[in-house]
């Protein structure tokens, strides 16, 4: 059929916390709020995807919201599950096999870790391929931290540009009513905190926090029905890399070197087009050369690229406009938290930190360790 794809309605919850809530409240408190956004009924849903809580889960958090999808998905690849699971999403509602999909999402990773926090484990799995890797601290902050200090070789760069992401991410953050951490930070409070795994200190590792949130994709004929401007999907791709670091080719290169020039190629749109970026940082460096890797950048120069409040609201290219992992939330999985930002900045009505003439955007997620990639283009009439 090959009809165009919208976002329609978005939606948060349990931001910035509610130690009440449960993962299945969170799932349907954001996915109300979408629809109420859009105008739209949970009738008029007949595709949901879901990941994060299990095997069944998508059936699960269907049947406690009263949906009976005609549609389902629950790709599970860590950071990039978001990207992925719209661009299926996408793929369906363009082909017929669904005109109006949510995808929801609900975390109380917060609050879990208050109370296992005995036994929390900040590993990623120790079966499979793992096994081999965790009984000797390869956790996924080291790995990431091992990769950080890999570019800090090739390339020379520094502790103080990688600390700027935190710092810019925690100015946009002071914009972000809803934002976990919006106090300003600059590079001597990044550079001076508790080492995490070197080079990582506190501020450059994502926070925890719980919350929830959904995005309603839509078929074209059914943007008349819409009561808000819709955010239409452009181009997409997704990647697999690896998981044994053995098995990583370059650690200063990420998955989002395939998917990037993919995802810009389909959309017929130039990096140096886009308005505004929702880049999963987990952890400063991911973000460094996810942009590199998108092609903002060449390979090496993003060290420089950050300087200078670029991605900053009101700097060249306004990046994690809500602060993103760094200092808005970071429920686990928060690749759909970037999708939710990022159609709010394309319709506009962001309040103090709304980039200004926003038509075009990047999100691109990251699962795992560089593992996997999923990006879209976005872009409004």
């Amino acid at each position: 059929m090959g009809r165009r794809v919208a976002i329609a309605g978005v939606g948060l919850s349990g931001l910035p916390g509610s130690p009440e809530a449960t993962p299945f409240a969170l799932h349907a408190q954001a996915s109300r709020a979408a629809l109420v956004e859009a105008g739209l009924k949970p009738s008029d849903i007949d595709g949901f995807a879901s990941a994060g809580l299990g095997a069944l889960q998508p059936l699960e958090v269907a049947e406690y919201m009263g949906l009976k999808p005609r549609w389902i998905d629950s790709t599970g690849v860590g950071g990039a599950t978001w990207e992925v699971m719209a661009a299926h999403a996408a793929d369906a509602i363009a082909e017929g096999r669904a005109d109006v999909i949510l995808l929801a999402y609900g975390s109380t990773a917060r609050t879990d870790l208050k109370r296992k926090l005995r036994t929390a484990s900040l590993a990623w799995g120790t079966r499979g391929p793992s096994q081999f890797e965790a009984p000797f601290g390869h956790t996924l902050i080291s790995k990431y931290a091992m990769a950080a200090r890999r570019h800090m070789h090739e390339y020379g760069t520094t502790l103080e540009q990688m600390a700027e992401i935190a710092v810019s991410a925690r100015y946009n953050a002071g914009l972000t009513p809803f934002a976990a951490y919006r106090d300003p930070i600059d590079i001597a409070d990044v550079l001076d905190g508790p080492m995490i795994a070197d080079p990582f200190t506190k501020l450059q590792c994502c926070i925890r926090s719980d919350g929830g949130a959904a995005v309603i994709m839509v078929a074209e004929d059914r943007v008349r029905d819409l009561a808000v401007k819709p955010v239409w999907v452009l181009g997409s791709a997704e990647a697999g890399s690896h998981v044994s670091m053995s098995q990583w080719d370059d650690f200063t290169t990420s998955p989002a070197a395939m998917t990037g020039p993919t995802a810009f190629a389909r959309a017929g749109i130039r990096p140096d087009e886009i308005d505004v970026a929702q880049i999963y940082d987990a952890f400063t460096y991911m973000a460094l050369i996810t942009l590199e890797d998108l092609g903002f950048c060449a390979k090496g120069e993003g060290g420089a690229f950050v300087e200078n409040g670029r991605l900053r609201v009101g700097g060249a290219l306004p990046t994690n406009t809500d602060g993103g992992g760094l200092s808005a939330c970071h429920p686990g999985m928060r690749g759909l938290f970037l999708l939710v930002e990022a159609a709010r900045q394309l319709r506009g009505g962001c309040g103090d930190r709304q980039v200004e003439d926003a038509k075009l955007a990047c999100v691109s997620g990251t699962g795992g360790w560089f593992c996997s990639s999923g990006t879209m283009i976005l872009g409004a009439d």
